[in-house]
């Protein structure tokens, strides 16, 4: 009942913004109008999964934008439009991401650099990875069973909304799980947390390693549904913050449901959709972001007071 009491107001926002949508375009109504908002939002969704599991642990993960572009400019590269690579490949992004993960994890528990530093800088040596290999100017091509999982259908239902549920129900079980309670413990008072037996690098690394798969994931269905391009993923990493303090997560980590970061994801797509609808322009989704981080944070600075007192 907590957790649905904290869920309610992103929950209560998102339904006001998918009545204006449906207002400003009724197709929106129609089954295959709201599949295919779902379908734009899955990414983006599925990113903000994993960056909850790093901010719930009071870390950051700022490289899941450029991993996102390199997934999508790999597979161009090494795929070039052979269907019979395309397995292979798809493999070889997960195991990408699995590893960036993993690295970033690594460098922010082992050597105790700030995780913020430390995904700052994944971030710029794999944009500038990416620029080096490709000149600016991806190459190759994605074949046509790798961008069915981001364009196409599997029946009445895209492949990416499967996809989608698939992710969300193993970040619910994740949460549910004795794992869920260490990562949480874990954000919350990470001494606290180790003197009960929690060993706390080992579940701050699985955040990132979990981070980093589902850049992976998002980035396969970003090339399936938006095509090769070496700015595929500018931004994601900001946008994968935003939903996350959106749906009430705390950026100090210890507090915030996965669902409602989930949710928080599909309220900041269908905000930047009445935006478009309404010919606003697109350089105010920066400002709108800003804005929702600032009030996020103010509005955790404003209560830590209070939750110091409660637990005093």
């Amino acid at each position: 009942m907590r957790a649905l009491r904290s869920m309610g107001p992103i929950l209560a926002v998102l339904a006001v913004l998918l009545v204006l949508i449906a207002l400003a375009n009724p197709f929106f109504l129609e089954p295959a109008g709201f599949l295919a908002f779902i379908k734009r939002a899955a990414p983006l969704v599925i990113l903000a999964a994993g960056q909850y599991f790093v901010i719930v642990s009071g870390e950051f993960d700022l490289s899941v934008g450029s991993l996102v572009t390199v997934q999508v400019v790999v597979a161009a590269r090494l795929i070039d439009g052979q269907e019979q690579a395309t397995w292979p490949v798809l493999a070889l992004l997960i195991v990408i991401g699995l590893l960036v993960g993993l690295a970033n994890g690594v460098i922010t528990t082992g050597l105790r650099v700030p995780s913020f530093i430390t995904t700052l800088g994944m971030m710029l040596v794999l944009s500038g990875a990416v620029f080096l290999w490709t000149g600016g100017a991806p190459r190759g091509a994605l074949s046509e069973t790798f961008r069915m999982f981001g364009r196409k259908d599997l029946g009445p239902v895209p492949w990416s909304v499967l996809i989608l549920l698939a992710a969300g129900a193993a970040a619910i079980l994740l949460m549910r799980s004795d794992f869920g309670k260490r990562l949480i413990a874990t954000g919350d008072n990470e001494r606290a947390a180790g003197l009960s037996g929690v060993r706390v690098d080992r579940t701050r690394i699985a955040a990132f390693v979990l981070s980093g798969l589902a850049a992976a994931v998002a980035g396969i269905l970003l090339g399936g549904f938006a095509g090769v391009s070496a700015q595929v993923g500018q931004g994601l990493e900001f946008q994968a913050i935003t939903a996350v303090v959106l749906g009430g997560v705390a950026l100090g980590g210890g507090r915030g449901s996965v669902v409602a970061a989930m949710a928080g994801a599909f309220t900041l797509e269908a905000l930047f959709t009445l935006l478009n609808l309404y010919g606003i322009s697109g350089a105010l989704e920066f400002a709108v972001q800003g804005v929702i981080i600032i009030a996020a944070v103010a509005a955790s600075a404003v209560r830590l007071p209070f939750r110091r007192a409660a637990r005093a």
